[in-house]
């Protein structure tokens, strides 16, 4: 689960990490009183989306020479006029895709005289088992883009999870960050907190991009991205409080609801599977055929015939789906259950694609029985690399 940059950072200020002042508004009319509860005399307009690449985006609405997601104002009435341009908008990023996201609100922030900027995340490094900081003195740019042409730049310090953030891990820290005086006794108490908020709040990712030394040699966390894991949100009902399913994917909200593992993608061809192995090695096939998969849609090792036919309206509410391939291994889920919700799905919102389907396991003649008795038409598969060229021939026409 991803949250906005004013959570984050609320969130993080809780730690008493040093952010700057800053208030989220959802009209242009609250913008002035914003303002005007803020030092001043600059001030910083932030689009509120869950992506990054928000200040080099544009606007779709607005002219190809008009300013970003992200906009610096000098005075209130600047701050007023970017609010009204920018909220109701849809802003396409590098990680937005081609369609953008609508600013349904906006993050009013003090702004700040700014020396360097540095960048720092944390994230749990799976090839040492344990959370690491990824850091760099290559700041506000796109990390993918340092780690590619300069590598060097960007150094992993790993915290062993006995011993916390030490002052030895401080110390490298902030040489890799090149941090002196003031910002390296910044870097002393920042880096424990930051450790400290990602470990309590089960988050999978947390990115401060910039993290910057201002001109008078302190450190702020200047932006800030944060993304929980799903699986502990049960723990935190104060993360939970604060999703925004205005950015999320409504098939997605609605899989969740489930208990499924869905993911919206931008091919044409859905895909129900149980096991991620399985799922994996389906959109594969789909791709060497010369199709796109449309979703990750993993219905799991033990779902009933009601979960099932969740899944299947999932997959045809998409207006991108051409057709569907079901491809089960019944293990502890049998072939009869998938097939039973499959027909009932089916007969509940239609067939407008065509559907291929391949069952192999536990009662798997069974299951082909009630799919060749549904008098629908869904075309059976013998195996995986069947299954796949059929229902790229029936896209085909």
């Amino acid at each position: 689960m991803n949250i906005h940059e004013y959570q984050a950072k609320q969130l993080l200020k809780g730690y008493g990490a040093p952010v700057a002042e800053g208030v989220a508004i959802l009209s242009a009319d609250e913008a002035e009183a914003a303002a005007k509860s803020l030092p001043g005399p600059l001030y910083v307009v932030k689009s509120q989306i869950h992506a990054g690449g928000r200040g080099k985006g544009k606007f779709k609405e607005l002219g190809p020479d008009a300013k970003g997601g992200v906009r610096l104002a000098f005075s209130i009435n600047e701050a007023k006029a970017h609010a009204k341009e920018m909220l109701g908008n849809t802003l396409v990023t590098a990680q937005t895709g081609a369609a953008g996201k609508q600013v349904n609100r906006l993050y009013i922030e003090d702004g700040a005289d700014i020396s360097r900027e540095l960048y720092l995340s944390l994230l749990v490094d799976r090839t040492v088992g344990r959370v690491a900081f990824v850091v760099s003195t290559e700041g506000g740019m796109d990390i993918e883009a340092v780690a590619e042409k300069t590598p060097e730049k960007i150094i992993t310090v790993a915290i062993d999870p006995e011993t916390g953030v030490t002052e030895a891990d401080v110390a490298k820290l902030n040489s890799a960050l090149e941090l002196t005086g003031e910002a390296a006794e910044d870097g002393k108490k920042l880096f424990p907190i930051l450790y400290q908020a990602f470990v309590e709040k089960d988050m999978a990712l947390l990115e401060v991009n910039p993290l910057i030394v201002m001109e008078n040699g302190r450190l702020r966390v200047l932006d800030a991205k944060m993304s929980f894991d799903g699986n502990a949100l049960f723990r935190h009902d104060d993360v939970r409080a604060l999703r925004d399913e205005s950015e999320e994917d409504a098939k997605e909200i609605e899989a969740s609801k489930w208990d499924l593992a869905y993911v919206a993608l931008d091919g044409n061809i859905g895909c129900m599977v149980n096991g991620a192995g399985l799922a994996m090695a389906t959109m594969d096939i789909i791709k060497l055929y010369g199709k796109e998969p449309a979703n990750f849609c993993d219905v799991g090792g033990g779902a009933g015939k009601e979960k099932v036919a969740a899944a299947f309206k999932i997959i045809t509410a998409d207006p991108k789906v051409e057709g569907i391939l079901v491809n089960i291994f019944g293990g502890i889920m049998k072939c009869d259950v998938i097939a039973e919700g499959v027909v009932a799905a089916v007969q509940e919102v239609g067939l407008k694609v065509p559907l291929v389907v391949r069952l192999e396991g536990t009662n798997v003649e069974l299951g082909k029985k009630i799919l060749n008795e549904s008098g629908l038409a869904i075309t059976a598969a013998d195996d995986l690399d069947d299954a796949a060229k059929k229902i790229v021939a029936a896209i085909a026409g």
